[in-house]
């Protein structure tokens, strides 16, 4: 921990290295976590309408199913209320401190704003095939080019959003 209380930084990002060599070995997959949401609809229809989903040619491909991916995705919930229960950081707010100071306590417009946000990315990681950590971190264990390009992409996005978003910091 550090001075904070959170995690370091260092330490993190040791434990994904960690986790992505786990991937690999365990696995045979660099790991990614965008499919398991596509599965998961999958599944959702599945139960109502399931020869519709055997005669999706991405299904043929793409079983939807409960599988390793599916569970990453469950295991990043997990560690992340570990490390906020660890770290002394976990709360139940509507609103971050940040948001609200800088935005106002309404929680609607910021519910309509993250859904948009949601649908937004989702379709950017499907026409990308493939989420961030697909793309950057599994893509920069591989020395693969795109994975450095993409990864610099995803940092650059996220400075441009923060700026937009919190410029000056919080309104006092």
């Amino acid at each position: 921990m550090n001075k904070e209380g959170s995690w370091s930084p260092y330490f993190s990002g040791a434990l994904s290295g960690v986790v992505a060599i786990g991937s690999v070995w365990f696995v045979g997959k660099y790991f990614g976590a965008s499919t398991s949401f596509v599965k998961s609809a999958g599944l959702i229809e599945k139960m109502f309408s399931p020869e519709r989903i055997a005669q999706m040619p991405y299904f043929i491909k793409e079983i939807p199913a409960i599988d390793w991916q599916w569970m990453f995705v469950f295991g990043i919930a997990i560690g992340a209320f570990v490390a906020a229960m660890t770290s002394g950081t976990f709360q139940i707010k509507a609103i971050p401190d940040m948001w609200e100071a800088r935005f106002g306590k309404p929680t609607g417009p910021r519910a309509v704003v993250a859904f948009i946000g949601g649908i937004i990315a989702m379709f950017g990681v499907r026409l990308a095939d493939g989420c961030p950590s697909g793309h950057g971190l599994a893509g920069v264990s591989q020395l693969a080019v795109s994975g450095f390009v993409a990864l610099a992409c995803f940092f650059i996005g996220g400075m441009i959003s923060a700026n937009l978003l919190y410029k000056g910091g919080a309104k006092k």
